[in-house]
């Protein structure tokens, strides 16, 4: 549990460094987040079986916050790094995979229309404002995000998950997904007030909750 209360401690860190324009605590906290929570999982329920899989979704992650510590210069890697991570994530969460129902289907439409309204828009302000060729990158990474939060919130209807448990990944998976959505919106659209801060705060505690979830399933 004192894992988890550092990555919070770290996240809270990291709002004020954006918020004050602290780079070097930033250097120091944003990475401190995905470190503590790392930790938290291997040290409360291994890394084997579907927790490797969460495990390389928070690593791969960890290297994106890194990029992006250089948001302009280091984008794309940056990008490609939280693909990976969004597919280990995928994964994970189908270590089984859920049995399809009509609330799969009714959530999946949901989601899908959803985000294909989003990233069409994300996508005509990259072809009008370049680089153009940021759209494939971009347009993976939104389909791959949306498929890992569909398989997040399926796990509220799979009897072998817990309430608890299903309820705070999914609300994580959740967050970590409108994080997204403010980071690109925020950068090829149209700036939006206190943009990066609404976006920092989102993602981490989306990160922190998808964690506890996790830890609390396979504990």
């Amino acid at each position: 549990m004192w894992l988890l209360l550092a990555a919070l401690m770290f996240a809270i860190l990291n709002f004020v460094a954006i918020w004050k324009g602290w780079i070097w605590l930033q250097f120091i906290a944003k990475p401190g987040v995905m470190v503590m929570l790392i930790i938290h999982l291997w040290t409360s329920v291994g890394l084997a079986g579907a927790p490797l899989w969460f495990g390389l979704g928070i690593l791969f992650c960890l290297v994106g916050d890194v990029f992006l510590l250089w948001l302009d210069r280091f984008f794309l890697p940056g990008l490609v790094s939280f693909l990976i991570g969004q597919i280990a994530y995928i994964i994970g969460f189908n270590s089984p995979a859920t049995p399809l129902s009509l609330w799969g289907l009714l959530l999946a439409l949901i989601i899908g229309l959803s985000c294909a309204r989003v990233m069409r828009r994300i996508l005509t302000s990259i072809a009008e404002k370049g680089p153009a060729l940021m759209r494939i990158p971009v347009m993976a990474y939104g389909m791959v995000i949306s498929l890992m939060l569909l398989s997040a919130m399926l796990k509220l209807t799979d009897s072998s998950w817990g309430a608890a448990a299903s309820a705070l990944a999914g609300l994580g998976a959740f967050l970590f997904l409108m994080a997204d959505i403010v980071l690109g919106w925020n950068k090829f659209v149209t700036p939006l007030k206190n943009g990066r801060l609404l976006n920092i705060a989102m993602y981490h505690i989306g990160q922190i909750l998808l964690v506890a979830g996790v830890v609390m399933q396979f504990q």
